[in-house]
């Protein structure tokens, strides 16, 4: 059994002081930078990190969002709220991360899965070439992004498991139904969001 730690996000634009910030989201940020030094070559095979990564996603970007299908402008590539935060970027620069997934270059892009490396490989492709079966999830938000990963993850026939003492949810409905949605869809869950909304 080989498992990886699937970062999802960590950046500046979702955590307080950005343009779509989820409370409790730098904290997670420091949470998540520990987790993945911790297990960076004992625990996790690998470690990766997805960014939204966005040019012109269409109606993603909303002047009247409705913060479930369309949001305010964020993550725009080459921009400073598309950086991963403080908290995490040194270790996303360190030998802890060992690959970057970019999505939503021309669509919304959720999940993990429909990143690529800057080089064009999918995050599956990357894992399955180095026989990775068993997932971990954490980022933000759990009710967005760290779902629709952690489905994809399971619909591509891996094992996951998302760690919710890493996730920072939008808001306390959305996130129970992303939970339930989880459950159903034969994810484990351990720990508990944090959703300050």
């Amino acid at each position: 059994m080989r498992r990886a730690l699937i970062v999802v996000d960590v950046q500046k634009d979702f955590c307080e002081g950005g343009s779509v910030p989820v409370k409790g989201g730098a904290d997670r940020a420091r949470a998540i930078a520990g987790l993945a030094r911790r297990g960076a070559g004992t625990k996790y095979a690998h470690v990766v990190a997805t960014r939204d990564h966005h040019l012109d996603p269409g109606g993603h970007f909303s002047d009247h969002p409705d913060f479930r299908d369309s949001f305010p402008v964020h993550c725009v590539a080459g921009s400073d709220g598309s950086e991963f935060h403080p908290h995490f970027a040194p270790t996303a620069a360190s030998e802890a991360v060992d690959e970057v997934f970019y999505k939503g270059a021309h669509s919304a892009s959720k999940s993990g899965f429909e990143g690529s490396t800057a080089a064009g490989t999918p995050l599956a492709d990357w894992l399955r070439a180095r026989d990775v079966s068993h997932l971990d999830v954490v980022g933000i938000a759990t009710d967005h992004c760290v779902k629709a990963t952690a489905l994809d993850g399971a619909r591509a026939g891996f094992t996951v498991r998302v760690l919710l003492d890493y996730t920072a949810g939008v808001a306390t409905d959305t996130t129970t139904a992303a939970l339930q949605e989880l459950r159903q869809a034969g994810v484990h869950l351990t720990g508990n969001p944090v959703v300050l909304a």
